[in-house]
């Protein structure tokens, strides 16, 4: 569910792009970019913000967890052990991350897609 919104989220961002910088798509498809080069260009840079934000939530999410744990543990007077702070391991964080580039790929295709398929008349038109 949580993947859900946030590719949501993601796709609310390209279309907003998309709409404000349709001008600009439509000088570069007229000097002769191709629409799949236009998808190529919003999905990676996409892409690139997904893997930053990808990597920023994990680091806090580890740091909030730590957090967390060891006021929960102060609050009901217990010793946590170590363990219980180490909960994460590498492969688990790696697939995090991946995911992060998933949701803001799947997020993002469907808007660029539709802004490469307009013809350069349309989208100057609608200036």
């Amino acid at each position: 569910m949580l993947g859900a919104v946030a590719a949501l989220g993601v796709f609310n961002t390209v279309a907003l792009d998309a709409h404000e910088r349709r001008r600009d798509l439509a000088m570069l498809k007229s000097i002769g970019m191709t629409p799949r080069q236009v998808v190529t260009m919003m999905v990676t840079a996409m892409a690139a913000l997904g893997v930053l934000g990808g990597l920023a939530g994990i680091g806090l999410g580890v740091l909030a967890h730590r957090q967390v744990m060891l006021l929960a543990a102060s609050a009901s007077q217990i010793d946590m052990p170590e363990s219980l702070l180490r909960t994460w391991n590498a492969p688990l964080l790696a697939l995090l991350a991946l995911a992060g580039l998933v949701i803001a790929v799947a997020g993002a295709y469907l808007p660029a897609r539709l802004v490469a398929e307009l013809t350069i008349a349309e989208a100057l038109h609608s200036e």
